[in-house]
């Protein structure tokens, strides 16, 4: 591949943007409802709104309040406005980041902090979680030097409570949870675990990144959702996104605190910089005026009647679509239904090649491990496509069963193949070849050469088959999934 190259000119506008335009034709169909994630489409008027948002500060800078005072206005009113969601008390107090996973990073971070500051003498420090918390988790344990405990969870894939009371020791710093976990939608057993965070005197972090924006409005349309949000008692922080459910722009979350003894912990003050005093609350130092301004409007624009509307319709889709795929004999639903995320596998078919034969069809397809299984998070955007969607199902299903060598085909078989292979250290090391010839100068165009001559590669192919290299072709072709 020609290395890209700056023109010496620069290129006409509007030539442009038809270029941009052009490029966006093999991406995935968000607006005609072929994604079940990654993309939660509101319809054209709302998205212009927001866009114009945007667009009209785009230039400006978060960093420094004080020169954009109307930034800082609309991120508190907006940590104030999700507070409400979440019944927060007076006191409850929080930050914007950029996402779910700086709003993890922080509350992880915010909390070794606070440890270092009552616990000095613990050393390793340790968070108990359950194994379907989301990876973030794992990237900020990475990168912050604590180590997660992770507990199985129950045949209902909910954390297991007793299991994560035993495994708090003198190490612990927090505990955290999901409302709901990613994987299957359900959530964990919050009140239970409140508790038991409260008796030991540790945070409790709920992660409502996903459930933030639409738990609260699905629970006013009378669907049943455990105790979850500000009102059990132990809860410390939640992180909820406006760019999921809450229809902002990409680049918005909230990650706000009961109260200011636990956000003080988030700062970072550095006093002897020549540049100056430098204070940051997030992770970022530059903070994008849009990414605020876009969450601030979505919010403002939407209303409690725009969330309840749109709440209701994704519920009417995720109701459909469950009883829908229930009605195939081969398909068994997994987790209890608490949200607008179906996460469903086959019995007796494998469910990676159905995954290749809806991708066939046009659908972008979430693939899990752990089971096998398929994810879907339903959206408004889904409900004029659900009957089609559920027919291409059927077809996969039908195709499957009749010809089970499809399973050794195509995505099917390196799914398949990696979900086996008991070292997951050689997975682990497949994936970071195949991401450092992405991000190469020849933009990961080049051959599989060097990495089939390697000690690992010789290893997973005489113990699993020729079909490792053509996963790896794969995994480079998708562009490294979601």
């Amino acid at each position: 591949m020609e290395r890209a190259q700056l023109s010496k000119t620069g290129i006409d506008g509007e030539a442009l943007l038809e270029q941009m335009r052009a490029m966006k034709g093999d991406d995935a169909d968000f607006v005609g409802g072929r994604t079940w994630s990654m993309v939660y489409w509101p319809g054209d008027e709302h998205h212009h709104v927001t866009e114009r948002a945007n667009n009209l500060f785009l230039a400006t800078n978060g960093l420094n309040p004080f020169a954009f005072k109307s930034l800082r206005r609309m991120e508190r009113e907006v940590v104030q406005m999700t507070a409400g969601l979440l019944t927060g008390p007076e006191t409850t107090v929080g930050t914007m980041t950029s996402g779910g996973t700086e709003s993890i990073l922080l509350a992880v971070h915010t909390y070794r902090e606070r440890a270092r500051a009552r616990w000095p003498w613990i050393r390793h420090p340790e968070m108990v979680v359950p194994e379907t918390i989301h990876v973030a988790f794992d990237k900020a344990a990475h990168y912050f030097g604590v180590r997660l405990r992770k507990i199985p969870v129950g045949p209902d894939k909910r954390a297991d409570v007793r299991a994560m009371r035993r495994a708090i020791g003198r190490n612990t710093i927090a505990i955290a949870a999901s409302a709901p976990q990613y994987a299957h939608g359900v959530v964990d057993p919050i009140e239970e675990l409140a508790a038991i965070a409260e008796k030991k005197r540790i945070p409790f972090h709920v992660d409502a990144c996903f459930g933030g924006f639409i738990l609260p409005f699905l629970e006013r349309l009378g669907h049943p959702i455990p105790s979850w949000d500000f009102r059990v008692p132990g809860v410390t922080s939640i992180s909820a996104d406006v760019h999921k459910y809450g229809y902002a722009p990409k680049g918005a979350s909230v990650l706000v605190y009961r109260d200011m003894s636990y956000l003080r912990h988030q700062f970072f003050v550095s006093t002897d910089w020549p540049g100056g005093v430098y204070v940051s609350p997030t992770m970022q130092g530059t903070r994008p005026g849009g990414c605020i301004a876009g969450a601030w409007a979505s919010m403002m624009h939407m209303g409690e009647e725009g969330y309840l509307a749109l709440a209701a319709q994704a519920l009417e889709g995720a109701t459909r679509l469950r009883a829908g795929l229930a009605a195939i004999p081969e398909i068994r639903m997994l987790g209890a239904g608490h949200s607008t995320i179906v996460t469903w596998t086959c019995d007796g078919v494998d469910t990676y090649a159905v995954a290749d034969q809806l991708a066939e069809k046009g659908w972008s397809v979430d693939r899990q491990q752990k089971p096998p299984s398929i994810h879907c998070t339903v959206n408004a955007s889904n409900l004029p496509v659900l009957d089609t969607y559920l027919a291409d199902v059927a077809e996969a299903v039908a195709l499957v069963k009749a010809n089970p060598e499809l399973a050794k085909e195509g995505e099917a078989a390196m799914y398949g193949m990696m979900a086996k292979v008991p070292v997951r250290r050689l997975v682990s090391s497949s994936v970071r070849k195949v991401m450092e010839q992405m991000y190469a100068h020849d933009g990961g165009d080049g051959d599989l050469d060097e990495l089939e001559s390697d000690d690992w590669m010789s290893k997973m192919v005489d113990k699993y088959g020729p079909a490792v290299i053509d996963g790896l072709d794969r995994i480079r072709a998708m562009g490294g999934r979601r």
